[in-house]
């Protein structure tokens, strides 16, 4: 609100009679003030905050995740909705923000499609993804080591860049190809580290199982996020906070109600009071395990969508890269995880390759400032009145 009273303000006092002219001084106050350090600042404060929500996010989540199979869960259906279905606490912070006009939409956006349109070529087709996506995850947890699903996890930046390739037009530098090779040799290097390290009580078959699904669902959150930028940039049409929530809510909903159908169709329903009773850690702390996964899951959701319509998907999943060192440790205190040698290198290709990415993102970002400053300066000589000799105000 206070830049639109800014620009009116800059507009009356340089309003002319030549409609014209007026026009072009709109258009050009217009660009200084999207282009201002104050602006910019917003900006990196947002993608700053989206970055905190992600990495703790995605760290809490995980642990809590593998937490849950540790001390006697069993239900893969139930910690796939432990995942997604924890979005109505994002609610009553949706409602305060569109009730308060805190984040006005932006100016430059179109009109968004009528919701039951957006539910049919948006919501539907996301939330299936998060759904199918959070489901190979849940398997990969129960069966594997939480340190090697976070790893292999990594390989979900390359899978991501395919897809954006052909989706979103993503470009590919030498910075990028570099990224993209390190977290694939990472995710690689986990095979020959093989069914040794396997949890206890799980079977080769079983650990192969979880390894097979953890890269599925690399595969289905790498087309996930490609296909959330272009939602939002093709068929929504408006890339602010409010989109960021309503993309995470209804993407929930449909998710949920598909992880709940499965729930019930496979049976594993009528086993959970049992399972609640027999939990290693008892009733209240299995409740709690749940919630707070869920909890986190929704952190992590806000900053993912975030940093997709202030960034790229691209960039969004390059920050979970970064946080996946953040789990294997924690893990080793946790779950007493070994980190072995192998690990150790493909932890420090992961980080290797994520900071190549970055790098990428920092140089574009500078090349787009100088272009836009050299624009805007154009823009503005263009729209500056020629100058009126002195001779020609002679009476």
């Amino acid at each position: 609100m206070a830049e639109v009273q800014l620009q009116l303000v800059e507009i009356t006092e340089l309003e002319t009679n030549d409609k014209e002219s007026s026009v072009e001084q709109e258009s050009r106050i217009g660009r200084r003030t999207r282009n201002s350090p104050t602006r910019e600042y917003k900006w990196w404060l947002r993608t700053i905050l989206y970055t905190i929500f992600l990495i703790s996010g995605q760290a809490l989540a995980t642990i809590l995740g593998r937490l849950y199979f540790e001390k006697g869960g069993g239900s893969k259906w139930l910690a796939t909705l432990a995942q997604i279905g924890g979005f109505p606490v994002l609610i009553p912070l949706y409602c305060f923000i569109l009730c308060g006009n805190l984040v006005p939409d932006d100016e430059t956006g179109s009109d968004s499609p009528p919701l039951r349109v957006a539910f049919v070529k948006v919501y539907v087709p996301l939330g299936l993804l998060v759904a199918g996506s959070s489901f190979l995850f849940s398997v990969g947890l129960q069966y594997l080591p939480v340190s090697t699903v976070t790893l292999i996890s990594a390989s979900q930046l390359a899978f991501n860049a395919v897809f954006s390739y052909f989706l979103n037009s993503q470009k590919f530098t030498a910075a990028i190809i570099n990224s993209l090779v390190l977290l694939t040799i990472s995710s690689a290097l986990l095979v020959v580290n093989n069914s040794t390290e396997k949890p206890a009580g799980v079977s080769k078959a079983q650990y192969a199982a979880g390894f097979v699904c953890t890269v599925g669902g690399a595969v289905l959150y790498g087309l996930l996020l490609a296909s959330q930028q272009l939602a939002i940039r093709k068929v929504l049409k408006k890339q602010t906070v409010k989109v960021v929530f309503d993309v995470i809510i209804y993407q929930s909903l449909v998710a949920s109600i598909a992880i709940v159908v499965g729930l019930f169709a496979s049976g594993e329903s009528k086993g959970l009071t049992k399972e609640m009773e027999e939990y290693s850690l008892g009733k209240v702390s299995y409740v709690m395990t749940l919630i707070w996964t869920a909890i986190g899951w929704q952190v992590f959701a806000i900053g993912t969508v975030g940093l997709i319509f202030e960034v790229s998907s691209l960039y969004s999943i390059s920050v979970g890269t970064v946080g996946l060192p953040i789990v294997p440790v924690l893990a080793v205190f946790v779950f007493h995880d070994k980190m072995d040698g192998i690990k150790g290198m493909s932890m420090v290709l992961a980080i290797w390759g994520f900071v190549s990415y970055v790098y990428q993102h920092y140089v574009d970002h500078k090349k787009s400032k100088i272009e836009n400053r050299i624009a805007s300066e154009m823009a503005d000589e263009d729209c500056l009145p020629a100058e009126v000799h002195p001779a020609d105000n002679r009476a």
